[in-house]
This record gives C-alpha cells, sequence and structure tokens, in this order.
C-alpha cells in the first residue's frame, strides 16, 4: 500500500478514537450521576496536556522510537477506556455508576496517554515521510485531514448506533440506547485504540537519531521559551493564548447536554425535532467547519495578517455562543445552532494555525519548538483547563440535571461566554500590535 495512504489511515484511526467520546461524553455522565462533573471531564485532557506530551516527547527522541511509543501509548489509553465501558456495563443501561471515583480515575489514565498521541502521530508521519524522500509541506496536510474525516466518522457512528436487547441498529430516532447517551461510545473508543496499537506496529522504523550533545533538562522541558515573556508583543501574546484556550473545551462538554436538553421541552415540536434528537450529528457541522476552514487560512492570511485573522478567530467565539443562546432545535432556530457549528471552524483554526506562524516568524531558531510548545501549553493546556472549569461552574449555577436532561437558564450561559469573548476580542484588538502580512503562507 502506498506509504501516504497508510500514514493517512494512521491519522483517520488517532482522531476517529476522540470523536467517539469527546462532543458527547456529557449526555453519558449526566445519566450516570456525574453531570456536576463534566467540567472537571474535559478539563483533565488540558491538565495532562501541560507535561505528558513533552514527556512521552522526551522518551521518543531518547529511548522509544515514535511509531513504536505512540503504539504503547494506545495500548494503555485504549485498555482504560475499555475499562471505563466495563463500570458502565456492569451498571446497566440508564443507571448511576456505583464507584464513579473508580471511573474518574479509569479516564484519566486513558486520557493521560492519549493525549500525547497527537504529537506522536505527526512525528511518525513527519520521520516515514522523509524517510521515504517525501514533501512533507505538500504531502502532510492532505494526511492530516484524514484525521478530521475519522473524528467525524466516528461521531456520526456513535450518533446513529443502538444497541438494545442484545440487536445492533442504526437509527436517527429518539432511542435512549443510542451509544450517544450510553457507555457503548468508551467502547467504540478503546476498541479503535486497541486496533490503532497493533496497526503502529506494521508501520516502518523511525530510528532514533543519537545526538553528539543532549539537551539540558529545561531545554528538554521546553522551559527556556518562557524568557519570551520579557518582550512585551510575546507576553502579550501567550496571554491571550491562554485566554483564547478557555473557550476551546466548552461547547465539546456543554453542546451535547444543551441540545439534547430541548427533549425535555414541554414543545413538541422542540422535543421531538431532529436536532434535540441528534445532538452529536448536528454538532459534527463544526468539524467540516473546521476541516474546510484550514484551506482558506493562506488567502487569509496574506490577504488580511496574522493580526486580523487572529481577530476573526476571537469574534467568531462570540458568534459560537452568542447563537447557540439564541437558537432551539426546531425550524427556524435550528438555522442558528447550524450558523454556530459553521463559524467554528473559523474559531477554532484562524487562531491555532495563524498563532503556530506567528511563534514562527517572531522567534529565534534555537528556541522555536520551545515556543510552540509553550503556545500548545497556554491554550490547550492551561487556558482551556481554567476555561472548563469556569464554564461548568457557571452551568453548574444556572442548570440542574432533571429526568436525564441539563435544564435551566442556558441563554444567559451562552450570553456569559459570548460576552467573555467579546471582551477578550476587543482588548486583542487594542493591545496586540499590528503584525505584518503573510506574503506567502504554504500548506
Amino acid at each position: 500500500m502506498n506509504m501516504k495512504a497508510r500514514l493517512a489511515i494512521m491519522n483517520f484511526l488517532e482522531f476517529a478514537v476522540w470523536g467517539a467520546y469527546l462532543t458527547c461524553m456529557g449526555n453519558y455522565l449526566g445519566i450516570a450521576g456525574l453531570g456536576d462533573q463534566i467540567s472537571w471531564f474535559y478539563a483533565i485532557q488540558g491538565v495532562v496536556s501541560i507535561f505528558m506530551p513533552t514527556i512521552m516527547g522526551i522518551v521518543a527522541d531518547k529511548y522509544i522510537q515514535p511509531q513504536r511509543l505512540l503504539g504503547l501509548c494506545h495500548l494503555l489509553a485504549g485498555a482504560a477506556m475499555l475499562g471505563c465501558w466495563w463500570m458502565g456495563l456492569q451498571a446497566g443501561f440508564g443507571q448511576e455508576l456505583p464507584n464513579k471515583s473508580a471511573f474518574i480515575a479509569m479516564y484519566t489514565f486513558s486520557v493521560a496517554f492519549f493525549m500525547p498521541t497527537i504529537a506522536l502521530t505527526n512525528t511518525t508521519a513527519f520521520s516515514i515521510l522523509k524517510k521515504e524522500g517525501l514533501d512533507t509541506v505538500k504531502d502532510f496536510p492532505p494526511i492530516r485531514v484524514l484525521g478530521t474525516v475519522g473524528f467525524i466518522a466516528t461521531m456520526w457512528f456513535v450518533n446513529c448506533a443502538v444497541w438494545e436487547d442484545g440487536s445492533f441498529s442504526f437509527s436517527l430516532a429518539d432511542n435512549a440506547h443510542k451509544f450517544q447517551y450510553t457507555y457503548m461510545q468508551f467502547f467504540v473508543s478503546g476498541l479503535l485504540s486497541l486496533l490503532l496499537f497493533a496497526y503502529c506496529y506494521t508501520l516502518p522504523e523511525c530510528k532514533i537519531v543519537k545526538k553528539p550533545q543532549s539537551a539540558s533538562l529545561a531545554e528538554s522541558m521546553g522551559l527556556n521559551a518562557f524568557k519570551l515573556f520579557k518582550t512585551r508583543k510575546m507576553a502579550l501574546f501567550f496571554i491571550f493564548s491562554a485566554l483564547l484556550g478557555m473557550c476551546l473545551q466548552v461547547t465539546n462538554g456543554f453542546a451535547g447536554p444543551f441540545i439534547t436538553s430541548f427533549k425535555g421541552s414541554a414543545d413538541v415540536a422542540v422535543a421531538t425535532s431532529f436536532a434535540a434528537n441528534n445532538a452529536t450529528l448536528l454538532t459534527s457541522i463544526s468539524q467540516i467547519s473546521e476541516a474546510l476552514c484550514i484551506l482558506m487560512i493562506p488567502f487569509f492570511l496574506k490577504r488580511f495578517g496574522i493580526k486580523t485573522v487572529m481577530l476573526m478567530s476571537l469574534f467568531a467565539w462570540v458568534f459560537r455562543f452568542g447563537f447557540f443562546g439564541l437558537g432551539n432545535p426546531a425550524m427556524p432556530g435550528v438555522l442558528l445552532f447550524i450558523l454556530s457549528c459553521v463559524v467554528y471552524g473559523v474559531a477554532f483554526d484562524f487562531f491555532n494555525v495563524s498563532g503556530g506562524i506567528f511563534v514562527d516568524q517572531e522567534c529565534e531558531s534555537s528556541i522555536k519548538a520551545s515556543a510552540q510548545g509553550l503556545f500548545m501549553m497556554m491554550t490547550n493546556g492551561l487556558g482551556a483547563t481554567i476555561g472548563t472549569l469556569a464554564a461548568g461552574e457557571i452551568v453548574n449555577h444556572f442548570c440542574s440535571w432533571q429526568n436525564g436532561y441539563l435544564v435551566g437558564e442556558w441563554q444567559t450561559c451562552w450570553f456569559i461566554f459570548a460576552g467573555f469573548a467579546l471582551v477578550v476580542g476587543i482588548s486583542f484588538a487594542i493591545m496586540f500590535p499590528k503584525t505584518k502580512k503573510v506574503e506567502e503562507v504554504r500548506h
């Protein structure tokens, strides 16, 4: 098989593992008696992202070939995810978990070994492409897009799959035994992790390059990049990166329970609407938009410059949250939900990609890798963790679980999130210095 196709399969499986539960896990947690802990389940991903990718990166650089370490991490993550499934299975459909602490611990263990695999997948792909004499700049993006396709594929599968009375089927109709409401989503994720574990050992070797001089501990951990905070422009960039990061996981954690809550509405048209009964399928539009927006970034960077593109991202979050606050699952309100999903691609991609290019342009070569690591730590680590926990407190204050649905003053919650994004966007526009336009961006 063509090597690019094999790497595309690796990326497809990598993100299919994540897509199986990331956007629909909140629905099951509410049923399992962990509804008030949803924010913690998403914050855990941010916490482990602060240190686990760095640790596994050092191991891959010095001790274990990246494709093998990728497989081992998926073996551990998949086994733990199947452990979560087993606990849910023992409790039964629609039942609270008897040992919630053990479930949280098992989930934490799984996520701790999954999050480093995102970087290890990139490392493996780059190493093999170079070994095959291929152009990473030209050949990697199509491979990476298959990852988004994998994420969407398992979202759709989990949304429609039904397991009831020992029989398996697919349905778009309301069903309490849909995978998106049950522990079966963890089974899908765990099984795919184990499949990827086996697949990794069919990939070519990525030999470890012995370096004549080992980097210092500070350099290995990326700590030398913190000196960038001495520069006002870079300090502002990293601070705003963390503030932007506070928005990243909010809708992943709460969009599903929010849209599904309309099933408990007294309005029959709303309760029986397609959107209310297929929240995961609806939110998958966000990932489709994300894939398309990646292709638009070069044009926008060349036309408007990095600062303006990052501003577009910040204000897109205002619309992302605001449309949720104004819409509902029935026509015509569902159109606002769809618009919220469409603007997600701009909100998510434009800051992350343009921010990475900004770091590459502004930092000296000796600390570029460390600076990129710091950028990711501020957004997906520190910012995402604080933002998810804060969002959880807001949702738990205004909403509560009733009859399996998270109901309450959702509009207030979404408007608070939109107001926060608006303040951050205006502050960025005023405080952050103007940047040069990018004349050419290669993908």
